[in-house]
């Protein structure tokens, strides 16, 4: 079977983001229409791949394997995928 996921990284809560830090003081700094007020910004990626296997609980322990050993830093980063036929 032919699958579809989409896989996003982020950092964990608990490590810094000094590049959405330096965002969200550019987004304050430019015209409020634009960027005013915000609060917060956390970098990640954004990754849509296309896979084949047996069925769905294959495909997700392919995506959890690639995620942990390729796309994700597990020491500071954590992963979560959607996945669909």
């Amino acid at each position: 079977m032919k699958f579809q996921a989409r896989v996003f990284v982020t950092l964990r809560p608990s490590v810094l983001d000094p590049a959405g830090t330096a965002i969200k003081s550019a987004l304050n700094q430019m015209d409020s229409k634009v960027g005013g007020g915000v609060e917060s910004v956390r970098l990640g990626k954004y990754l849509e791949i296309g896979l084949e296997a047996v069925n769905e609980s294959e495909a997700k322990q392919q995506l959890d394997q690639m995620c942990d050993r390729l796309f994700a830093n597990p020491v500071i980063e954590e992963y979560r995928f959607e996945i669909q036929a």
